[in-house]
């Protein structure tokens, strides 16, 4: 049986065109072609992209695809680790993923919390001294000192820089290639080393953990076989608790700019509205870019949309063009937080961390702490402190860079603490 015909680019390979579109690569195309769903070529490989709610429905169905074989290995290498949980399905991957959720409990992230806002305060009393704050760069610090504290993974003050640029650019390096991508895979590395030898001295009793951080739970976490798992993968998942964390730096740094460009919102977040400060957060996840798109491989053959998916194929869900589809969003190029007054949760139409369930699917189990990151870091910036924001930087961000950033990575002077 022939395959129907759906959109193909009429060329040999995509990947120089997606590295300079970026973020628009897959909307630029669905436009293009009036479809959410096209064929290309990428890296030399055929690949299906899809955009929109119902094909993220189609995507998070684990009955047609599969994780295992999706990441490329340069991105393990940087990003994720290698054969993570990211990489994984079934039943060791609904086993491991139980192992992430338990470190969720409403107590943990009230922990959480409670640690950001202490040292936020410590952080703004130290603004106060500095001429000029980017940022970008102290909330990576900040949020890489909470988080091996939270974990339980011993952090000393000297090393809380290079630690959180270490996770810094194990992120940077996903959608790089050059210098960008080797820095990342130096990371990457670095840090490996160092959260293995915390695994194996809490193993040996050198180091105490708490039972209930992370940091104790990979070291002692069981695999479906029984066995323990070796400490450079307890290590790889450790390291995939604390950079997400770290990696939240980037929304701060955005909630920020939508503070600075939109007064009107700052004016009534500063009226402590508790339900609209869910909407402000989970508007600048919307509005702002954070991860363009995922990837997986079609695990048996199935019919969608007039396209026949064969088995092993290579899909890619565009998350950032499903994030500002005009047909769920209305005016998607608008930052209005207002939107969310009647949202429904759907777990399809807002992706910026990916979609389905997160018990039974591959949506990120730490998508509620980074809310609440987010929610506790705008309180800060628009409760506890008083700043300027210097008219000479420059606050434009590219959405052919991924993953981006304001290009001054938000400087602020006259820092004062309320």
């Amino acid at each position: 049986m022939h395959k129907q015909e759906i959109p193909q680019d009429k060329t040999l390979d995509n990947s120089l065109a997606l590295i300079m579109e970026g973020y628009e690569f897959i909307q630029n195309r669905c436009r293009k072609y009036d479809s959410d769903i096209f064929q290309t070529r990428l890296m030399g490989e055929k690949v299906v992209c899809m955009s929109g709610e119902e094909a993220a429905k189609v995507f998070y169905d684990n009955e047609r695809f599969r994780r295992k074989g999706a990441a490329p290995k340069r991105i393990q290498k940087t990003l994720f680790g290698e054969n993570a949980i990211q990489t994984m399905d079934g039943s060791a991957h609904t086993h491991r993923k139980l192992l992430f959720l338990s470190l969720m409990t409403p107590e943990r992230v009230e922990l959480l919390k409670k640690l950001l806002r202490s040292e936020w305060i410590k952080k703004g009393k130290e603004l106060e001294e500095k001429e000029e704050v980017v940022l970008f760069d102290e909330a990576q610090e900040l949020l890489c000192r909470v988080a091996c504290q939270w974990a339980g993974v011993p952090l000393d003050e000297k090393e809380v820089r290079n630690r959180a640029e270490d996770f810094g650019l194990m992120v940077d390096a996903f959608g790089a290639v050059g210098p960008r991508h080797w820095q990342g895979m130096k990371a990457r590395r670095r840090g490996e080393n160092w959260i293995r030898e915390v695994i194996e001295d809490i193993r040996a009793g050198k180091l105490e953990a708490p039972k209930d951080t992370a940091a104790y739970s990979m070291a002692f976490h069981q695999e479906q076989s029984g066995e323990q798992l070796d400490a450079n993968m307890a290590a790889i998942e450790l390291i995939n608790v604390l950079r997400p964390i770290v990696a939240i730096a980037t929304y701060i740094t955005f909630g920020a700019l939508a503070i600075y460009e939109y007064p009107e919102c700052k004016e009534k977040l500063q009226l402590g509205d508790k339900d609209y400060l869910e909407m402000f957060v989970q508007e600048i996840r919307r509005f702002y870019p954070f991860g363009p798109f995922l990837g997986a491989r079609v695990r048996r053959d199935f019919t969608w949309a007039q396209h026949e998916f064969t088995e092993g194929d290579l899909v890619l869900l565009d998350m950032y063009g499903t994030n500002h589809d005009e047909r769920i969003w209305g005016n998607p190029n608008e930052f209005r937080p207002e939107r969310f007054y009647d949202w429904d949760g759907n777990l399809f139409d807002l992706i910026p961390q990916g979609g389905g369930d997160e018990v039974k699917g591959h949506r990120c189990p730490g998508e509620n702490v980074t809310i609440e990151v987010i929610k506790e870091s705008i309180k800060f910036l628009t409760g506890k402190i008083e700043y300027t924001v210097p008219a000479k930087q420059d606050l434009r961000y590219s959405l052919v860079r991924m993953p981006t950033l304001p290009k001054s990575k938000f400087l602020i002077t006259n820092v004062k603490a309320k």
